[in-house]
């Protein structure tokens, strides 16, 4: 066999392997140890979050959502974590909350019956809320969601692939309309005058990871 045909054998095997990597492979390359620290290193020691919220933990949540960060283009990805991390950083204090302040039951038992003595706060790095979203994302990552809803705060892995699973169920679908759509998403009562100093906290995390990643951020940034 002629070196051509080996040199054609190896470019093919080598393309193969390419195509064959994660859609999300990139994430890795964006989310740095520098950038998510950066983050996290924001939050004061005391923190819950310092020790449970890491980027292996991220990154290895990130493997079962292989279509998170993968828009198509660098920039389209670079914009979609940008946001993904502006609401973590609001949602967490910059990673310092696993669990919310305000622990109210959140049930509503009109489709899945809440478990007794159990509440359905937020929890993780989206704080997942009421008794319906843990079930289905329970359904989706393979937990029981009503009757063990805590696990969400003791699983580091759980809880990124909660903030995924909600993500790209309910959050990703509106990000072509800007970065103000997904504030209505992940909680819309802040939009219109609701808590303006909140949205102008989202949009400035926003900006700044957008910055930090080399792009511009898209139109319609605020709702």
């Amino acid at each position: 066999m002629g070196n051509l045909h080996l040199l054609i054998i190896a470019t093919v095997a080598i393309l193969a392997a390419t195509a064959a990597l994660p859609a999300n492979a990139a994430v890795a390359d964006i989310v740095t140890p520098a950038f998510f620290n950066g983050i996290k290193n924001q939050a004061p020691n005391s923190c819950a979050g310092k020790n449970f919220y890491t980027r292996e933990a991220f990154l290895q949540a990130a493997n079962a959502y292989p279509n998170f960060g993968n828009r198509g283009s660098l920039p389209g990805s670079k914009r979609e974590i940008a946001a993904f991390f502006a609401h973590v950083t609001h949602e967490t204090g910059s990673m310092c909350y696993v669990e919310e302040i305000n622990r109210a039951t959140y049930c509503d038992p009109s489709q899945y019956p809440c478990a007794p003595g159990k509440k359905y706060y937020g929890r993780g790095p989206l704080q997942l809320t009421w008794n319906y979203n843990y079930a289905v994302c329970g359904r989706a990552n393979n937990f029981n969601g009503v009757g063990d809803p805590d696990v969400v705060a003791r699983d580091p892995v759980l809880a990124w692939k909660t903030a995924l699973w909600f993500w790209m169920t309910n959050v990703r679908p509106v990000l072509p309309q800007g970065f103000g759509a997904t504030i209505r998403k992940i909680n819309g009562i802040e939009c219109n005058g609701g808590n303006a100093p909140a949205v102008r906290a989202r949009v400035s995390y926003y900006n700044s990871y957008c910055q930090k990643f080399g792009i511009q951020p898209e139109a319609n940034t605020s709702c």
